[in-house]
């Protein structure tokens, strides 16, 4: 007889959650509303919510709105989107998540306070990625990105540097980020480095990977674009070789089953419980 469990610590974080119940509410009082990119990353809960009513713009498409209310999701965006929006006379209701609201303000606090001439902050995340470029935003994009070790050829370690991290990243990665740059920085020179990395997330790397042991096969439900899922996928993968990425039901191979008694299913803080179960129904046979 298989089992499948799913496990209880996967599924939205707070910012996620109050961004879909921002939009929940809002979408009561109006149909019309609209969500500068998708609201999270996972496109059946994006799906779901279009069904109510809500509609993903890009920001080419907010430049050219008028009088229209704009939901800004948990990653937070860069002073020039609150700019446009009060421009164009725009609405905002803003869902940034309360973490990463007080991430970009030590970012900003730093950067006025800092001389540009003699000091750089430096970002660990993902290049491109939603929540950082609302962080670099609040240096008038003159942050310095880094994703990995090799990326820290591009700073000078004769000048200051001040580093912040996305908040989603591996706790155990900016570690390693911060003990090279302690090697390499001038002894003459500033180095500050603030962990801003959320543990509502980073706490869940021990735990998902103790629930990962213990089953013989890990179905990871996930969005390809869920940064954390990419963290937390690896280290699924780290505690048990036997796991599989999905993003639906549909998405599993009926080999993966065989000979297998028991099952997780997991899944990033962008992944609805709703989904893992659907998973877990349709597979708890």
């Amino acid at each position: 007889m298989r089992t499948v469990e799913i496990d209880e610590g996967s599924g939205f974080c707070f910012g996620v959650v109050n961004a879909i119940q921002s939009a929940e509410k809002e979408l009561t009082i109006d149909k019309e509303l609209y969500c500068l990119g998708d609201i999270v990353h996972n496109s059946q809960e994006v799906a779901r919510l279009q069904k109510k009513g809500l509609r993903t713009i890009n920001h080419e498409d907010l430049k050219n709105m008028h009088n229209k209310r704009v939901l800004l999701r948990a990653h937070g965006e860069p002073p020039s989107t609150y700019e446009i929006a009060e421009k164009n006379s725009i609405r905002i209701i803003d869902a940034t998540c309360p973490v990463v609201l007080q991430l970009q303000k030590k970012i900003l606090k730093q950067y006025k306070e800092m001389n540009p001439i003699d000091s750089q902050i430096v970002i660990f995340g993902k290049s491109g990625h939603a929540e950082v470029n609302g962080l670099v935003g609040q240096t008038d994009g003159k942050a310095i990105v880094i994703e990995k070790i090799t990326d820290l050829n591009l700073l000078d370690f004769n000048k200051n540097i001040y580093l912040f991290s996305q908040t989603t990243m591996s706790v155990d990665d900016f570690k390693e980020i911060v003990a090279e740059i302690q090697m390499r920085i001038h002894k003459n020179v500033n180095f500050r480095y603030f962990d801003t990395i959320c543990r509502q997330v980073a706490n869940r790397i021990p735990h998902i990977r103790e629930f990962a042991a213990r089953h013989d096969l890990i179905l990871f439900v996930a969005g390809k674009k869920s940064s954390n899922g990419k963290v937390l996928l690896a280290e699924c993968i780290k505690a048990n070789a036997n796991t599989h990425l999905i993003s639906n039901p549909d998405d599993i191979n009926p080999q993966w089953l065989k000979n297998v008694q028991s099952v997780g299913v997991c899944g990033a803080t962008s992944t609805p419980k709703w989904l893992m179960e659907e998973v877990a129904r349709k597979y708890d046979k």
